[in-house]
């Protein structure tokens, strides 16, 4: 097991983060981006209104061939984008690579539409109709069918890396979240969220893509509504820092700055580097995913569902991670200590130990480290208390820091946690954002973004359960569809109660296996869509 745990950790590197300045897999993605966007006239553009007027349901026709409409097929596809990447990516983004990573999310999300129009409308171009009436589409059949039988072997190895993706990052991950969410926040058995979670994601997926895209059809707007029209609150309440928050992002884009506690990189090419990455990890653009769910949508014209999906990263990226980006840059969360507890086993706490040899043995007097430091996501803690109410500095030690620490007292007894200031990351980072930003209205605003974290994890979920089964469909058969949708509930339960780590990078290898193969079939079917596109816009008044 260990010697699987490395060869993952490798190829995740690999995929993801060779080389290091800026991976190659993000300059694939985003040279397609600007490739596609120039060859089609900056489709972003000139294509925006008419989404807009598809999606109202202006050319609905309940008697094209498809399963849903292309307002539950854009919902379906945005339950899968929008979520834990809009809450913790955003964080994660502003973290390490500061502010300024929030304009090259913005960036990224503008290639990033046109990358979506492309596949999408390939997705549909290429769609098949199913022995039930229902139809299948997505990148496995657009290589297929549109590069030939040749390049089949192209397309099993993305249905593959789909179907595993789907399973793991798509599934289990989010089944993780929640059930770590409710535990630190509400203290419920890990067991007893993921037997709910895995019921109502079994409810909802067993019943196929119609119920799929009835559920989020109605589930995202509510999400929006309750997580954008929150943020947008807050940043009125704070409406004099507005401003000034997109100067700082603006500006720290290309000259940016390690905060005051050492927050954030200092270096434009890693602030760019990660705020691409978050981007494209937010919006899926590129990564096959989406189109999936819009080759089901009722239309006989693919540049339709095209200029639908092109919304994505626009309300994806543009509108939702960028109220997350100015609620925590004008609240000033991303830049300050914020009280909490420090469990001394957590996966985003290290040690470092200025002793020859390194030690194993953290010492505190009155709450400072004295030969060494406890980091938590790379940043050295505040001073630490031994109590929740912060009034006994901690006088012991942590032992055993290689391994499994254990906070000892000075009288030789333990504790089980510490309390002080730390820097947040991720999803804790928005959340105390939400608490400081909704302050002067009531208190808790942070549980806001606890809601937000569980329809988000659990609506993905759903949307990522329809992208598996038609990766499974195309490998083993139409039959296969039920017993996938079986294995994928269990697998959520699973998720819930397990230590996901080596889970998460076997997905992130997926998922970058899963751009790597689409990206080939775009670069290659680019004529394609340009002479589709050309033809639709022609004879269409849009």
């Amino acid at each position: 097991m260990e010697t699987f745990d490395l060869i993952i950790s490798w190829l995740e590197n690999l995929i993801w983060n060779t080389p290091e300045a800026m991976p190659a897999m993000v300059l694939l993605l985003l040279a397609f981006g600007l490739f596609i966007t120039v060859r089609l006239g900056f489709i972003q553009l000139t294509g925006l209104k008419h989404g807009l007027k598809v999606v109202s349901g202006k050319y609905d026709d309940p008697d094209d061939d498809g399963d849903i409409n292309h307002f539950q097929a854009l919902s379906t596809a945005l339950s899968a984008t929008v979520g834990i990447g809009n809450i913790a990516g955003v964080a994660l983004a502003i973290h390490y690579g500061g502010p300024g990573a929030l304009f090259w999310m913005w960036i990224t999300a503008i290639l990033g539409m046109a990358i979506k129009f492309t596949e999408v409308t390939l997705a549909q171009k290429y769609r098949i109709t199913n022995e039930d009436g229902s139809v299948s589409g997505g990148p496995m059949y657009y290589i297929e069918k549109g590069l030939g039988p040749n390049w089949k072997w192209l397309a099993v190895a993305f249905s593959i890396a789909a179907a595993i993706c789907a399973f793991l990052t798509g599934n289990a991950v989010q089944a993780n979240t929640v059930a770590d969410v409710m535990n630190s926040d509400f203290e419920v058995p890990k067991a007893i969220t993921g037997l709910i979670t895995a019921t109502l994601v079994g409810a909802v997926i067993l019943g196929g893509i119609k119920r799929i895209g009835y559920v989020t059809a109605r589930l995202v707007p509510f999400m929006g509504i309750l997580y954008v029209g929150t943020g947008l609150i807050i940043l009125l309440l704070n409406y004099d820092q507005v401003l000034p928050s997109l100067w700082v992002i603006v500006s720290n884009a290309f000259s940016p700055q390690a905060g005051a506690l050492g927050v954030g990189s200092g270096t434009l090419i890693f602030t760019l580097s990660y705020g691409v990455q978050r981007g494209l990890f937010s919006n899926e653009a590129g990564q096959g995913s989406a189109p999936i769910a819009h080759s089901a949508a009722k239309t006989d014209q693919p540049v339709r569902e095209g200029v639908v999906a092109l919304l994505e990263p626009l309300i994806d990226t543009l509108i939702v991670c960028t109220i997350t980006g100015l609620v925590i840059v004008s609240t000033g969360a991303w830049d300050m200590y914020h009280t909490t507890s420090v469990n001394p086993s957590d996966g985003v706490v290290s040690y470092e130990i200025n002793e020859p040899g390194g030690g194993n043995s953290l010492f505190f007097e009155n709450g400072i480290p004295s030969n060494g430091a406890l980091l938590r996501y790379e940043i050295p803690v505040d001073t630490m208390f031994a109590d929740e109410a912060m009034t006994t500095p901690f006088t012991g030690e942590i032992t055993n820091v290689s391994s499994e620490p254990v906070i000892v007292l000075a009288d030789g007894s333990n504790l089980t946690r510490l309390y002080g200031g730390v820097i947040e990351n991720g999803a804790p980072l928005t959340s105390r954002a939400f608490e400081i930003g909704l302050g002067p209205l009531f208190p808790g605003g942070g549980f806001i973004v606890t809601i937000a974290v569980l329809l988000f994890a659990i609506s993905t979920s759903i949307s990522w359960s329809y992208y598996g089964d038609r990766a499974s469909q195309y490998l083993f058969g139409f039959k296969s569809i039920f017993w996938y949708r079986l294995a994928f509930v269990g697998m959520h339960f699973f998720g819930s109660v397990v230590s996901l780590t080596t889970i998460w990078m076997f997905g992130d290898v997926m998922l970058g296996l899963m751009a790597f193969f689409n990206i080939i079939a775009l670069f290659a079917l680019s004529g394609v869509i340009v002479k589709v596109t050309r033809k639709y816009f022609e004879n269409t008044e849009v």
